[in-house]
């Protein structure tokens, strides 16, 4: 039933809302068809961890974030609880025995190659990025143990952008194209794939945006 009414706010609240969704802040660096390079600001983040196959964990991830944004929370400043605006994206990344890097409901591996099997993980890492009004000083601080806040500096990403279903085989598809133009252009991954979806689940397949990601090297365009 909590589960039930958590989806049923968001869907509210993003149908109300979805056209002045917050975004993170980046510089497009490169432009290549459907692929870019961009130069993401700092963000605060909201994340925690979870098992189970790719659906599995967007699913757990995403209640157990929407749960802390909604008011599951505790305000430093007043004692009380506080809504928090939704953004966009919700990214999940694959979670392994090693060290595990950050990028922006994301996956990634702490080495200099990038591991391209994204859909086949069974440990996920799931965030939301916080409005950028917010800081650790002032945002408010989760009450359920497994939802994580925490400061990620600014980075460079390769991005992939695409539309349609995410399924395990069209992820994978895509995460191949991105690590090859990435090979092609001699860019250093510094982590593996993530996964980022900007829509809500009724969004019709042609007007999905979704976008796989790799975290790279800093990068500066020749043209």
């Amino acid at each position: 039933m909590k589960n039930r009414l958590l989806l049923a706010l968001f869907f509210i609240f993003w149908n109300q809302s979805a056209m002045a969704i917050e975004e993170p802040r980046f510089t497009l660096v490169l432009k290549s068809g459907s692929f870019e390079v961009r130069q993401y600001a700092p963000m605060l983040v909201a994340e925690t961890v979870v098992d189970g196959d790719m659906d599995e964990a967007s699913s757990r991830g995403f209640r157990k974030i929407a749960d802390f944004i909604f008011g599951n929370n505790q305000s430093a400043q007043t004692g009380g609880s506080a809504k928090i605006a939704m953004t966009a994206p919700v990214t999940q990344e694959p979670q392994s025995e090693k060290i595990a890097m950050t990028a922006p409901v994301t996956m990634g591996a702490a080495n200099n190659t990038a591991d391209s099997n994204l859909a086949g993980s069974n440990k996920w890492r799931v965030h939301f990025v916080m409005p950028s009004k917010y800081t650790m000083a002032n945002i408010p601080q989760p009450k359920n143990a497994d939802v994580k806040l925490r400061e990620i500096p600014g980075k460079y990403f390769a991005v992939y952008n695409y539309t349609g279903f995410n399924t395990k085989t069209q992820v994978q598809a895509k995460t191949d194209e991105l690590v090859a133009w990435v090979q092609e252009k001699k860019m250093k991954p510094l982590s593996s794939p993530q996964l980022s979806r900007y829509d809500p689940p009724w969004t019709l397949p042609m007007f999905r945006r979704n976008e796989i990601m790799i975290e790279i090297e800093e990068f500066k365009s020749v043209n």
